[in-house]
């Protein structure tokens, strides 16, 4: 076959016979490059007038379009675009479990954060209203023990007496009794007035007739500043009898 045959049939293909690079990828190229077959040429004969005309001509080469190849080359091109979305579409449902996952994780730390918080709470709480209820117990308890006595000279006696007992200062309900029956009659506001003590102007006072030096001196802590109470009164006489007389148990007169 001459060349100007080859060039005149290549001016014939149409364009889904040309081949051509334009939207071809380098994978599809480069099998499509395989694939070419060169088309049968006949090496025209040398004139002798161009000794170097022919051997200028191109190498022509064909694909028809329907081909094996083409079929082969367009089904390998298919699959591969297959299962490159067949990849994508895997890697994104892995990235989308992982983040479900990372996300559920997160939901359940926290949670596990909010549920301790809770528990501490709660926990603080319940020691706080126990410690209080104990503290209201105890109050009770103590308020319970804590007698009440009343406010008469046997109450007076009772209360002294308690008071004497956790001073270590001695002395009975009779020798307490006995003497301020003597002294005032039971009448915690009792002033002798007229005796020696009178006349120096300390006059004795009290259910046990005390003198303000005497009970400033003997005054028991924690009881009343008062001369006139009945139970300042009592204990301050009592502490000064049983630092005179070893008790008030031993006092049967004046003292």
């Amino acid at each position: 076959m001459s060349a100007s045959s080859i060039t005149s049939r290549i001016r014939c293909l149409n364009k889904t016979q040309r081949l051509s690079a334009v939207g071809v990828s380098a994978v599809a190229a480069a099998a499509l490059s395989l694939s070419l077959v060169p088309a049968h040429a006949e090496t025209p004969a040398k004139p002798q007038s161009e000794p170097q005309a022919a051997s200028a001509a191109p190498v022509a080469f064909s694909l028809d379009a329907g081909a094996p190849q083409a079929k082969v080359i367009q089904a390998s091109l298919i699959e591969q675009h297959s299962t490159a979305e067949q990849l994508v579409k895997a890697a994104d449902a892995v990235r989308a479990k992982q983040a479900a996952a990372e996300k559920a994780k997160a939901e359940a730390a926290a949670q596990a954060k909010a549920d301790a918080e809770k528990a501490k709470a709660e926990a603080a709480a319940q020691a706080k209203a126990d410690a209080a209820k104990r503290s209201t117990e105890a109050t009770t308890r103590s308020v319970a023990r804590t007698p009440v006595y009343a406010n008469n000279l046997d109450g007076w006696i009772s209360e002294a007496l308690a008071i004497m007992k956790a001073k270590g200062i001695p002395g009975s309900y009779d020798g307490l009794h006995r003497n301020i029956m003597r002294e005032s009659t039971g009448n915690p506001n009792a002033v002798n007035g007229w005796d020696i003590n009178a006349q120096n102007g300390t006059p004795s006072c009290g259910l046990l007739q005390v003198i303000q030096p005497t009970f400033n001196a003997y005054h028991v802590p924690g009881t009343s500043m008062n001369i006139y109470d009945p139970v300042a009164n009592i204990t301050a006489a009592a502490n000064y009898a049983a630092d005179r007389y070893g008790s008030i148990d031993n006092v049967n007169s004046a003292y």
